[in-house]
């Protein structure tokens, strides 16, 4: 084809629409090249369908902090796009913002697909031609450079090339690593990507049994065969496969590499602010006021809501007992589980369940002042195509919306 575009962007998610939308912006004649029939398809589904769009700290270092090695390369293009700027870029187009809990961002109309329409709107104003169902087959380079890319519609050429084709979680998406193997066939060195920010997966049965129950401000420990590894506290999510929620999302890497070094335990603490000999006399006072009572009906306001059967079928006590012949002992054993409820990390779940994935190219390949690739004169990547582990909460979309811009405002 002899017709050649000023800038080509590979990919019409989340950083690629920002990229190609900001080029566009710049007036520059844009091509956007979308395998999916629809642009945005994994972000329509992002934040159960809610799109946790940003995380809203102001501090810039504390929020850079998040991405662990890659603070120190991402100043720059942070200083171009940061949060602030998302944040106004998105309310200025007609989609307001709300911050909740932990400083995370949704639209409020609490709809993904409002923010991808925002973007396709962004699209328009900057005139970007957009292919859908344009799968790139090849990507052909000579010098240093690339001179165009091969579809099965036909081969398209432009000065600079965008790659924004996301990473390998939830694959059901499009995000099928594709930009991986063509940074691996580029000669670039890419980091095998693993599921940070996903569940865990436990063999307990009582875990299973309590699906879809959140215990609150809980304190969870974790052990690298017996030996204590670390713990955190939060909201844990029980699920039919094992544990989740923000809690347990956040600490996946850790455990990934404990899993590597042996048997992976924890314990989860359901009353993380009182010791052992406190909820033994705390659990005493409760039962001294219900004597009578059976212990299945007064124990269910003990454990966590809506645990208790399930807690006390762990224990050796009939749970048609009246309270008042619950000994001594088994109040103790009682209290003991409530502060160490045993669990079996067997491994993490997989890319399909993944909220973010790791791996990539190494930011040390990437110029961060413009997002080119170092190797290549004319070849720009952005978003989850770059190994940077950051937790969940709003951290990988910021990352498209800066590295998608500074792309975009390069190219």
């Amino acid at each position: 084809m002899s017709d050649i575009y000023d800038v080509i962007a590979i990919g019409g998610g989340a950083a690629g629409m920002m990229a190609a939308g900001r080029a566009g912006e710049r007036g520059k004649r844009v091509l956007l090249l979308e395998k999916n029939a629809k642009l945005g398809e994994k972000l329509s589904i992002s934040g159960g369908g809610r799109c946790n769009i940003l995380n809203a700290e102001e501090n810039e270092r504390a929020l850079l902090a998040h991405y662990g090695k890659a603070e120190q390369f991402l100043y720059s293009p942070f200083s171009q796009f940061g949060m602030r700027d998302a944040y106004d870029f998105f309310e200025k187009r007609g989609l307001p913002l709300r911050v909740e809990a932990r400083k995370r961002a949704f639209p409020h109309s609490e709809n993904a697909s409002d923010v991808v329409r925002t973007l396709a709107d962004y699209l328009k104003q900057g005139t970007v031609e957009v292919r859908t169902r344009t799968p790139v087959l090849d990507i052909v380079t000579e010098s240093g450079s690339v001179q165009k890319v091969i579809t099965r519609d036909g081969e398209y050429s432009a000065h600079s090339y965008i790659l924004a084709t996301g990473g390998v979680s939830h694959p059901e998406t499009g995000s099928t690593g594709d930009g991986f193997a063509w940074l691996s066939r580029l000669g670039l060195p890419v980091q095998k990507p693993t599921p940070t920010i996903v569940p865990l997966r436990a063999s307990d049965a009582w875990i299973k049994k309590l699906s879809g129950i959140t215990v609150k401000d809980a304190k969870i420990t974790f052990f690298c065969d017996d030996k204590r590894a670390f713990a955190v506290r939060g909201d844990i999510l029980c699920t039919h496969f094992g544990l989740s929620g923000p809690t347990i999302l956040n600490v996946a890497g850790k455990v990934s590499s404990l899993l590597e070094s042996g048997t992976v335990t924890a314990e989860i603490n359901t009353s993380p602010d009182m010791d052992l000999g406190i909820l033994e006399r705390t659990i005493t006072g409760i039962f001294d006021e219900n004597k009578n009572k059976l212990l299945k009906n007064v124990f269910k306001d003990i454990a966590p809501p809506g645990t208790g059967a399930v807690v006390l079928g762990l224990v050796s006590v009939d749970p048609e007992t009246k309270v008042h012949s619950v000994t001594k002992e088994q109040r103790r054993v009682l209290a003991k589980l409530l502060k160490a409820l045993p669990v079996s990390i067997t491994s993490l779940m997989g890319f399909d369940r993944a909220v973010v994935a790791d791996g990539g190219l190494p930011l040390t390949e990437v110029d961060t002042k413009t997002m080119r690739i170092r190797a290549y004169s004319n070849l720009y990547v952005t978003g989850d195509l770059l190994h940077v582990t950051r937790p969940s909460g709003g951290y990988s979309l910021q990352l498209a919306w800066t590295t998608g811009y500074v792309a975009g405002s390069h190219a």
